[in-house]
């Protein structure tokens, strides 16, 4: 009888677990397709009040604070950033990018069921278009989320790319 409900609890963890890996994924998946969408005030609602998205320079950094960042933005200057995109005389997005996101090898890394924050740590692939050209890029998101009752809301987007150090043809528009 002991073992039986010993299976139980272990079932029902193991259910728990792989619950939170699907919202995850479907969450990630979501911001994907709401940025390959252009949707930046959508995207921006998947974040929290005191969200940020940090693209560091050097991927030994551990804080956005006080060091060199390709991006440390908060909801301020990424909503700066989407007015300037939308704005109709941004030159710099005539003809506009377009881009394709990919997300995959999502791994929990932390699940604190008592404060709702889960850290994962997935990997990506990005594709822009624009002037008849293409650009790659890849490397790995770790992703604070807070759950809410509307969801997963993102606290902290870390985004390092694989060429941080390496030369851009023109400068990074978009989110990746």
């Amino acid at each position: 009888m002991a073992e039986a409900a010993i299976d139980s609890a272990a079932e029902r963890g193991l259910l728990a677990r792989l619950e939170t890996q699907w919202q995850v994924e479907q969450f990630l998946t979501r911001q994907a397709e709401i940025l390959d969408e252009r949707r930046w005030a959508d995207w921006m609602e998947l974040f929290t009040s005191d969200g940020h998205y940090w693209m560091p320079a050097d991927p030994a950094h551990t804080s956005g604070e006080g060091v060199p960042s390709i991006f440390y933005e908060d909801r301020w200057l990424m909503r700066t950033r989407m007015k300037r995109l939308q704005h109709p005389r941004a030159w710099s997005q005539s003809p506009r990018n377009r881009t394709s996101h990919v997300v995959g090898n999502v791994v929990i890394e932390r699940d604190d069921p008592k404060t709702g924050e889960v850290v994962a740590r997935s990997k990506f692939h990005v594709v822009e278009f624009r002037l008849d050209a293409q650009r790659y890029f890849a490397g790995s998101y770790r992703h604070h989320l807070v759950r809410t009752p509307d969801g997963f809301r993102i606290r902290l987007q870390r985004v390092d790319i694989v060429n941080y150090d390496g030369p851009f043809e023109y400068v990074l528009q978009f989110w990746i």
